[in-house]
This record gives structure tokens, sequence and C-alpha cells, in this order.
């Protein structure tokens, strides 16, 4: 399949309606599911059934648009996984979280030329494409510094928590590829993205969720030359005011927003609320830390300073109704992958699903 057709949406255009029927409206009931971002292998798929994960986030069919991101390429995947009973709920976008070095779509967010518009187009069509693959949600991120951290800590037992201390992240080299980047210059190349593809979502019914920034940074100063918007509540906030549509907003990972916080403990629970009540709450990463904003370290869910359990209330409340899954999780001497540390995840938050659901 050549390029022209892989815009087009090739001979998959006849898979489905253009239009599809609008979402249910919600029963008030929040019917929230583990769920997780491993491989899609036949032998992990077949695992997670075991554990009683039914929805998943795939792995990412390919660095660029092609043949793995043709609708029928995607419809076969769905349908492989949905043969181990499991729901192929959402597909993260080559927009991942690094460096600007190793992006896959690096003009996006190098700011305007020619090739950040070809580039869009591309992400657009993948829209299109999940949708006719019938894969309803995809995520994303919006990042110039990907994921930063400082040297791991130890943490319960033989575990190992990745940790980022500000005061000793080292700021060298200076600058990133994309150079000095303001906040103006930031909101800028964030909200072109948006205002180009969330139509595109909205026409083809297919949600949007974009990761925060990990970790925050300081305003005043960012890191390696870069202001961090998204490392904010308050730029979070102003990110889902960029475009009204109900097919846009969060990746919320409790982790990330707990990363920004002086007090995680005390103050969490408020910006589930904020963000969850205005159905902005796309997908939840359910981490935990210790430590506050500039210094922590990522934990086991039951080991850190946020009340997990409280929080897991918070979602049943405002009526999310998606994914619950493990991110980030510790490292333990012997575990492979962090096979055991995500099992022990998965465990943990099905019992609190079970617990609040029922109660």
């Amino acid at each position: 399949m050549n390029r022209r057709q892989l815009l087009t949406g090739g001979a998959a255009a006849a898979l489905a309606p253009r239009v599809k029927a609008a979402p249910a409206k919600p029963t008030g009931k929040a019917l929230m599911k583990v769920g997780t971002q491993h491989s899609i292998t036949d032998e992990t798929l077949a695992v997670l059934a075991s554990f009683g994960v039914r929805h998943v986030c795939g792995t990412l069919p390919s660095r660029r648009l092609d043949e793995a991101w043709s609708a029928e390429s995607l419809m076969r995947t769905r349908e492989r996984v949905e043969s181990y009973g499991i729901k192929l709920e959402m597909l993260p976008l080559p927009l991942s979280s690094v460096r600007i070095e190793k992006a896959e779509y690096p003009n996006i967010m190098l700011g305007k030329s020619p090739e950040r518009d070809r580039d869009i187009d591309e992400i657009c069509q993948m829209i299109r494409n999940a949708a006719k693959a019938g894969i309803p949600s995809l995520k994303y991120n919006l990042t110039i510094l990907g994921v930063v951290r400082t040297e791991p800590t130890p943490g319960r037992g033989r575990a190992r928590y990745s940790t980022f201390v500000y005061d000793q992240a080292k700021q060298d080299p200076p600058l990133t590829a994309a150079g000095r980047v303001t906040e103006e210059m930031m909101w800028e190349r964030i909200t072109y993205f948006v205002k180009r593809v969330i139509p595109v979502a909205e026409e083809y019914k297919v949600k949007m969720a974009c990761h925060p920034h990990d970790p925050g940074m300081p305003r005043d100063k960012g890191f390696l030359g870069v202001n961090r918007v998204l490392g904010s509540v308050d730029g979070l906030k102003r990110f889902i005011e960029i475009s009204p549509s109900p097919y846009h907003g969060l990746n919320f990972c409790q982790g990330s927003v707990a990363e920004m916080l002086e007090n995680p403990r005390e103050e969490i629970d408020d910006v589930i609320r904020y963000f969850g009540t205005r159905k902005k709450i796309f997908n939840v990463h359910f981490r935990n830390i210790k430590g506050k904003f500039l210094n922590f370290q990522e934990t086991f869910p039951d080991d850190g300073d946020m009340d997990m359990i409280r929080s897991m209330r918070v979602y049943k409340e405002v009526g999310y109704d998606g994914m619950i899954m493990p991110d980030h999780v510790p490292s333990i001497p012997g575990d492979t992958g962090g096979r055991q540390a995500f099992a022990y995840a998965f465990g943990y938050i099905n019992a609190l699903i079970q617990m609040v659901q029922n109660s």
C-alpha cells in the first residue's frame, strides 16, 4: 500500500461509516476496569487474561504512517486481541515520551515548518484508520524533554525506585536540539497541533488522551532551556480548554500529576475531581510516589504518600468508567521486564476496583 492509499484510508474506507453513532449517555454508575499498556503478543495476552485484565492499550504499530497503521492491519490486531477475551481500548500514537532527538515526528514540537503540517496530516490519518478499525481512543505526548530522572534510589526490600531530584539533575548539554523553548513557544506548538487534530478525532469519534509532562519543572527556570507547560495543574487546565470537544482530554497519569504538587496526599483528589467532573480523564496511570514537586520516588502503589484507596473512590465519585492501569513499576532484582512488579500492581488495582465498586 502506497502513501497516498494510507493517507486516504485505502481499501478500508468502506469498512466502517465515516461518521459513527454518538456515544451512549452515561448511566451515572462508574464501571472502572483494570487495564495495561503491555505488549500484545499472544504469550502476553494469555497471561493478562489469566490475571483478569480484559482491557488493554496496545503497543505502537509503527513509528511512521505505513502498512502497520492501515485500517486493515489495525483491525486484524484488534480481532487477535479480542480472541483472548480482551478489548483493545487504545493505541499509542508515534508521539512518544522521548527526547526530541529520538522523536518519531520531531517537527511537530520543533515549531513552524512545512514538515510540521505533513507530519500532522499523517497523525490525522492514523486517527481515521483507528476509527475504521474499531479502536476508540489514542494516547500521545507533546514533549521535548521526554521523561527526566536522576539516579534510582533504594525502595522497599531490595527494590529500586525511579527517582528525580531537580538539584541533582545534570543539565548537560545545556540545550536540546529544540534550543531555547519558552512557554509561549510551547503553547503555540501544542495549540497548533490540538486545533488541527481534534476536529478529525471528533468527526471519527476517537478520544485523544494526552500525557502530562513528566516531571514538571520550575516555571522560571525550566530544564535544558525548555519550559514545560504541561507539567503543572494550571497548565493541564489550560490544555483542556484549547478545545471544547469531548474527544480532547488526558491520559491522566496520577503519578505525574502528583509530581507537580507540594502535598500530593492532600491535593491529588481535588485534581482528580476537577478533570473527572469535566469528563477529561480518558485513561488513568495509577501509580504512587513518595515526595513532592522536584523531589520524589516512584513507589509500589501501597508504599507512597497518596491514599490510593481514597483516590479510587474519587474516580468512582466522578463517574470515571475507563481503564486503571499500572505504570512505571519499581525494579526488583531478577524480575525481568518487571513482570512480578506488574502482577503485584494488577492484583492491587483489581482488589481496589472491586472494593469501591461494590461499596
